[in-house]
C-alpha cells in the first residue's frame, strides 16, 4: 500500500490529506482563528468541584471552562518503591476550588461542551512519547514483530537513569530506527519538559504554557512513516519550514518532501476538493449500485445500508451479502474521512446466513484496523444492528466546515406552504379578537401567497367575512417558506 501526504497552506488556513493508493482517507483542517487545542498545555485554576460527577471545571483562559475528570488527575507517587501508590477515591481529595494546576487538552471543545483535560501530561516527538507523571515503557501495538518490540524496549531502558521519574511510549515510527536516534529523542523530550514545567510554575492561571506544532509539522511528526512515498506541499514558505524540521528531526525523510508545481491547486489536481464535497453529503453511493445513508446527531451516528440499483447475478441472499461486504469497507473509510466519533450504529441489510454475518463483521474489523482512532466493534444486536464506538477527539468534518441551516435550524425539514396558510388563518383570528384595525396585512413567502390566491382563495374569503375586515397579501422575497407575519393596520 502506497501512501501520500498532501499539504495545502494559505495565509489563514492549512489543510492536509492522507491518500492511500490514490484514494483520500483522511482530511485535517486548521484555521488561524480556530486552531485545534489537543496536546496544548495550560496553567489552569479550579473554579468548581463536582463530587457527584467526580470531576472539576477548570478555567484555562478559553471561551468555556474545561472539564477534568478524577480519573484524568495524576497522583504523585513520591518515592518509587516498586509498588503502585493508593489512589484517592474522591475528587475533593485530589483538587480543591482555587487550586492552580498544569493540564493538557485531551479533546477539543465539541458543540456546547468545553475542552476535556488531563494532568497526565504527554509530550510527543518523532519516535517517543514522554509521560512525566507516568511509569514504565510501552511499545506501539502497530509494531507487530516481537523481536523488534523487545529491541526497542531494551534500547529505551538502556538510557533510563535508575530512579528517574516518568514513562515512555515507543511510537510506530520508531520501527527499525537506531539506538542513537532514540537517545536523542529522549534527551530532547526531557529538556522540553523542564522548560514546560518551569513556564507552568511561573505563568499566571489561564495562560497557554506549551502549544503543539502547526498542522504541516504535525503531519510530518505523526504521519510520515516508512510507508509514505512522498509529501507534496503547495506553499514555498511551508515547504521551507517542513524541510528544516525534517533535516533537524528526521533527516532520512527530508528527501521525500516536495514542493508542488503547476497552476492547478494541489487538492484539485488529486481530486481531494471533490471528495471533501461528497463527504458532506448524506448519501454515499457504492460502486455496485447500492448506497449508504449517514445521519449524524448529537447522541450518535447512524449508517443505513441499502442495495439500491444493485440486483446481483445469483439470488437475493448473495446480492445482500455482496452489498454488505462492499458497505463494510466503505463505512470504515467514511468514518476516517468524516472523522465521525462516539457511538455509531450500522444497519446492514438483514442476512439469514450466519456465516455471511460473520464475514461482514470480519470485513468491517479489517477495514477499521488501519484507523489511527481507537475503534471497538461489538457483535450484531438482537435487532440486527452493529454497534461500534470510535474515539472522538476533535470535531467532525461536517461540524468544521458547516453550520445548521438557518431556515430549518438543523431540523432537516420546513413546514409546507399549506401548513403555513392555516397558521396564518389562526393568527388572523387571534389578532381580530385582540385589536382594533382597518385591515390585516399578511407578509409571507411567494409560495404561501400563491396558495392563498389560488387553492385557498375561498378560505381567505371566509376569513374576511369572519373578521369583518379586508386581508391584504404581500410577498416578501427574503422570507423563508415557513416564515410569515400578520400585521393589523
Amino acid at each position: 500500500m502506497s501512501r501520500e501526504l498532501l499539504v495545502n497552506v494559505t495565509p489563514r488556513e492549512s489543510r492536509a490529506a492522507v491518500l492511500e493508493n490514490g484514494v483520500l482517507q483522511e482530511v485535517f483542517l486548521e484555521r488561524a482563528n480556530r486552531r485545534g487545542l489537543i496536546s496544548n498545555v495550560y496553567k489552569g485554576r479550579v473554579t468548581r468541584v463536582l463530587p457527584g460527577m467526580q470531576a472539576a471545571f477548570i478555567d484555562v483562559g478559553l471561551e468555556r471552562t474545561a472539564f477534568l475528570h478524577a480519573s484524568d488527575i495524576a497522583v504523585p507517587n513520591g518515592v518509587d518503591t516498586g509498588l503502585e501508590a493508593p489512589r484517592p477515591e474522591q475528587v475533593r481529595e485530589l483538587v480543591r476550588e482555587g487550586d492552580e494546576i498544569l493540564a493538557q487538552v485531551l479533546k477539543d471543545p465539541l458543540g456546547a461542551k468545553g475542552a476535556r483535560l488531563t494532568t497526565h501530561v504527554t509530550i510527543p516527538s518523532r519516535f517517543l512519547v514522554y509521560m512525566p507523571f507516568g511509569r514504565g515503557i510501552g511499545v506501539s501495538s502497530r509494531i507487530e514483530d516481537e523481536t523488534e518490540r523487545l529491541r526497542l524496549r531494551e534500547a529505551v531502558q538502556l538510557f533510563v537513569k535508575p530512579g528517574a521519574n516518568g514513562g515512555w511510549i515507543v511510537r510506530t515510527a520508531a520501527e527499525d530506527c537506531g539506538i542513537e536516534a532514540l537517545n536523542a529523542d529522549m534527551l530532547f523530550l526531557q529538556r522540553l519538559w523542564e522548560v514546560v514545567r518551569e513556564r507552568g510554575r511561573t505563568a499566571p492561571a489561564g495562560q497557554l504554557v506549551h502549544e503543539d506544532l502547526p498542522l504541516e509539522l504535525r503531519m510530518l511528526r505523526d504521519q510520515l512513516g516508512q510507508d509514505v512515498e512522498r509529501v507534496l506541499v503547495d506553499s514555498p514558505a511551508a515547504h521551507a519550514r517542513m524541510c528544516e524540521f525534517a533535516r533537524t528531526f528526521m533527516p532520512e525523510s527530508a528527501g521525500r518532501i516536495e514542493l508542488a508545481g503547476g497552476d492547478r491547486p494541489i487538492f484539485d489536481l488529486y481530486g481531494v476538493e471533490e471528495e471533501i464535497g461528497r463527504a458532506l453529503d448524506r448519501k454515499v453511493p457504492l460502486k455496485s449500485g447500492g448506497y449508504l445513508i449517514i445521519d449524524q446527531t448529537e447522541a450518535l451516528t447512524t449508517i443505513d445500508v441499502n442495495t439500491g440499483a444493485f440486483v446481483g447475478h445469483r439470488n437475493l441472499e448473495d446480492t445482500i451479502f455482496r452489498t454488505n461486504l462492499e458497505a463494510a469497507v466503505a463505512i470504515a473509510r467514511q468514518l476516517r474521512l468524516r472523522n465521525l466519533g462516539g457511538i455509531i450504529i450500522v444497519d446492514f441489510i438483514d442476512m439469514e446466513d450466519e456465516e455471511h454475518r460473520r464475514q461482514v463483521l470480519q470485513a468491517l474489523g479489517r477495514s477499521v484496523a488501519g484507523d489511527h482512532a481507537k475503534t471497538h466493534i461489538s457483535t450484531v444486536s438482537q435487532l440486527g444492528l452493529v454497534e461500534m464506538t470510535r474515539k472522538r477527539t476533535r470535531e467532525s468534518l461536517e461540524h468544521l466546515l458547516c453550520r445548521p441551516c438557518p431556515t430549518c435550524e438543523g431540523r432537516g425539514f420546513v413546514k409546507t406552504p399549506e401548513t403555513v396558510v392555516y397558521e396564518v388563518f389562526r393568527e388572523a383570528l387571534r389578532q381580530a379578537r385582540q385589536f382594533e384595525f382597518q385591515e390585516l396585512v399578511v407578509l409571507a413567502h411567494q409560495d404561501v401567497i400563491e396558495l392563498l390566491l389560488d387553492e385557498e382563495s375561498a378560505a381567505l374569503g371566509e376569513l374576511e367575512l369572519t373578521i369583518g375586515k379586508p386581508v391584504r397579501l404581500q410577498t416578501e422575497a427574503l422570507y423563508a417558506e415557513d416564515q410569515y407575519d400578520v400585521v393589523p393596520i
